[in-house]
């Protein structure tokens, strides 16, 4: 097209309603970068209006800061298609496709350039990776479940667990809520996540929520979600709760008695009616989630003081198992022994035993932590010796204080006075000491007491 063809065109009207039917923005400039047609679409886009750019030359543009690059220079120059992002003083983001427009002789004549939202393009990106975002951790949660399910193999044989375990199936089978009492390491996860295997949601999402580890300002939007800029700092597409997430599943609320108070009222709701409201929205959702809470603290207590909603607590005791500590049950004690000692063995690849003198000692311990803490403290044994027998003297310092108290030592049954007991769990452990350290200074170190309080105590059992 020649420079009088397009004048001809440019100031007849049929050019402004040929580029009003685009459906992008477009800015046509000649040779020269003087800007001679843009469309309204063009000033959708980019917040500019024509008047300000019409008649100008785009680098004059660029230097105003009315917008921070142009195509046109480089496209007359070059004779070729170019593609850039621009940002103009409004602060929109627009992605430019430039193209050259030649004349008979084959030089470049004009430059059409189409301009696309760029900002839709970044939201849609956005919108796809939090919808992954939420795919990823559905399964990431089926995946750990599906783990956690093949592998807690029942290692219990005590009659309190095995009677626990059939109530438990019963309940499974039901969409009930369940309350899981007891003390702080007896397995509560574990029971929450068998409940889930034995009831009919068990190909669903298992879902668990950590209510103590999770500040109180940010509970809620965890648990409910929020919508579009709900609060400061808030993602700006909103947020998916726990609650939609764990959709036809199950939620493990751990630690149910860390819920601050005001929030216990929208909780109840929840489990009365399954109904949740994002945070910022009054719109409300249904949800179809089988509920399974924990707890160590008394919530009976707990409502007598008012930190905790009486509605809420009878809401939750539906029907509730309440798993005894450790050291009520030294039936499971030397069964989990074993079953975590093969456990970490296989995983890091050992042959750790433990001494006849070390299993007896285990199995009298009162087991504070319970579960947990003999998970641990059988981990830590396998990782940190490499030779194949651990004995009593590798317990940690904190195990052999507590074993040293006379309340803890030996079995009455054996038909030795209390002072007997002491004296011989004392004897046996200054003598592996003595056996492993071959020093009297070392051993003194290891159980942090004086070089003569060992001698004399080896003195005492003829140890030296």
């Amino acid at each position: 097209m020649t420079q009088d063809h397009w004048n001809k065109f440019a100031t007849s009207q049929v050019y402004q309603q040929v580029i009003e039917l685009l459906p992008e923005g477009v800015y046509i400039s000649d040779a020269e970068g003087t800007t001679i047609a843009v469309n309204s679409m063009y000033e959708q886009l980019t917040g500019l209006k024509g008047q300000e750019v019409m008649g100008e030359n785009v680098k004059v543009l660029v230097e105003k800061g009315v917008y921070n690059l142009a195509l046109n220079p480089e496209i007359v120059v070059t004779g070729e298609h170019k593609m850039s992002v621009q940002i103009t003083k409004t602060g929109r983001k627009v992605l430019l496709n430039g193209y050259p427009i030649f004349d008979d002789s084959g030089k470049v004549s004009f430059v059409l350039t189409f301009v696309r939202d760029i900002s839709l393009l970044s939201q849609l990106k956005e919108q796809i990776a939090d919808q992954q975002e939420i795919i990823d951790k559905y399964r990431e949660a089926n995946e750990q479940c599906k783990k956690a399910l093949t592998s807690n193999v029942e290692i219990f044989e005590s009659k309190k667990m095995i009677a626990l375990m059939e109530k438990l199936k019963k309940i499974a089978k039901t969409d009930t809520t369940v309350l899981l009492l007891g003390e702080t390491g007896v397995g509560k996860d574990v029971l929450a996540r068998k409940i889930h295997q034995y009831s009919p949601r068990r190909k669903e999402p298992f879902l668990k929520i950590d209510c103590s580890t999770i500040p109180e300002n940010l509970i809620e939007s965890e648990l409910f979600g929020y919508e579009q800029g709900a609060f400061s700092g808030a993602n700006t597409k909103g947020k998916v709760g726990l609650f939609e997430m764990a959709d036809k599943g199950t939620l493990f609320l751990d630690e149910i008695g860390e819920i601050p108070l005001q929030l216990q009222v929208k909780l109840l709701r929840v489990l009365q009616d399954q109904e949740i409201i994002h945070i910022g929205s009054t719109k409300v959702k249904k949800v179809n989630v089988r509920f399974i809470a924990a707890t160590n603290r008394d919530l009976e207590e707990e409502v007598r003081k008012g930190t905790f909603r009486s509605d809420l607590y009878y809401r939750l005791r539906v029907a509730d198992l309440e798993i005894p500590p450790l050291r009520e049950r030294q039936e499971d004690i030397r069964v989990m022994m074993q079953a975590f000692l093969d456990k970490y063995n296989a995983k890091f690849r050992k042959e750790i035993s433990f001494t006849k003198e070390l299993a007896e000692v285990l199995l009298a311990y009162k087991w504070p932590g319970n579960v947990r803490q003999m998970d641990n403290l059988i981990q830590s044994l396998v990782v940190t010796h490499e030779t194949e027998s651990v004995d009593v003297t590798d317990l940690p310092h904190y195990m052999l204080l507590d074993l040293s108290k006379p309340e803890e030592a030996g079995n009455p049954s054996q038909g030795k006075s209390l002072d007997e007991l002491v004296a011989d769990y004392e004897r046996n452990l200054l003598k592996k000491a003595l056996d492993r350290y071959k020093s009297s200074s070392k051993v003194a170190e290891f159980f942090q007491v004086d070089r003569s309080t060992i001698f004399r105590k080896a003195k005492k059992y003829k140890l030296l």
